[in-house]
């Protein structure tokens, strides 16, 4: 009989463990929200300046930790695809036939557009040369002799900017001749700066924000003057000449975001698109999707009021 007086005591045992544990998996499921948790985001390695400097800002004013993780274009969009619930930050949209893969699967990516960048093509400076033509660059990159250029040196082959040249090249494939890459735009940057004949093809953002081990590397480059397709004007990738169409290679940025609930990516592409966010990116150099308002205060001087 006292066997039996203690199961129902085992059993009310039972039950609150089970409900602790229920709890618990309902609380581990809402721990992140638009402001607060942890998440991953795949970042295009060209683009990794300015989103660092978004999640430090960001990180700082929320509870939130983001794990940037900075890939090649090809491995982000793997990583896009492949992942649940993956976010991840791009220089260009999904195309129409990305969309209707994630429609099959039920799933409606949030892009949200946030700034504008360029690809910027570099050299020694030691190079006399500060002018660049896009016409020449298309035939190089054709597998045609170009006397201007010598050999152009990419991040990695499966990067946005390799990806961007061979679309305005009209090619499927870089020549087999005189086309380099290494792995980060950094690397690049490196190599340019000891190789006086390499023209480098990065993302501006690197040659604005280097980190402090690279400044030197910079220092000893030039970006290079760009001739686009029509006229013979030439001209720098600067925010300026991006703002005004000038600049021939500049492109939009976006924030892919594949969570479907409302959470870390939601807060995030709100902040980046936000006042702070675009703050950030306005004085990174490059040009942000709207330009953030500037506050007066106007006061009467001693003589007004006379």
């Amino acid at each position: 009989m006292k066997k039996f007086a203690k199961l129902p005591y085992f059993v009310f045992f039972l039950v609150l463990v089970l409900a602790y544990s229920c709890n618990q998996t309902t609380t581990s499921k809402e721990e992140e929200t638009i402001l607060k948790g942890t998440a991953t985001i795949f970042v295009d390695e060209t683009l990794s300046p300015i989103i660092e400097d978004q999640v430090a800002v960001f990180e700082n004013n929320y509870e939130a930790k983001i794990k940037l993780v900075s890939k090649s274009e090809s491995e982000v969009l793997n990583s896009l695809f492949n992942e649940k619930g993956a976010i991840a930050i791009l220089s260009r949209n999904l195309t129409a036939e990305e969309l209707k893969i994630f429609k099959s699967r039920k799933i409606n990516p949030k892009i949200t557009p946030f700034a504008t960048d360029a690809i910027a093509f570099i050299a020694n400076k030691n190079k006399q040369d500060s002018i660049i033509s896009i016409k020449d660059v298309i035939s190089f990159m054709q597998g045609k002799s170009t006397p201007s250029i010598k050999g152009l040196v990419f991040d990695n082959l499966n990067s946005s900017t390799v990806r961007y040249m061979k679309s305005l090249a009209g090619i499927e494939s870089i020549p087999k001749s005189g086309v380099f890459s290494f792995q980060t735009n950094d690397e690049v940057i490196k190599y340019v700066s000891e190789n006086a004949d390499m023209i480098g093809v990065v993302g501006v953002n690197w040659l604005s924000q280097p980190q402090p081990a690279m400044q030197k590397y910079v220092d000893n480059v030039n970006a290079l003057r760009v001739t686009g397709l029509v006229g013979n004007e030439s001209y720098l990738p600067s925010q300026n000449n991006i703002a005004e169409k000038k600049y021939p290679l500049a492109r939009d940025l976006y924030i892919i975001n594949c969570q479907g609930y409302s959470g870390l990516g939601m807060g995030f592409a709100s902040f980046v698109g936000g006042d702070v966010g675009q703050r950030i990116i306005l004085k990174s150099g490059l040009l942000p999707i709207r330009i953030p308002a500037r506050k007066f205060t106007i006061t009467k001087s001693q003589k007004d009021e006379k």
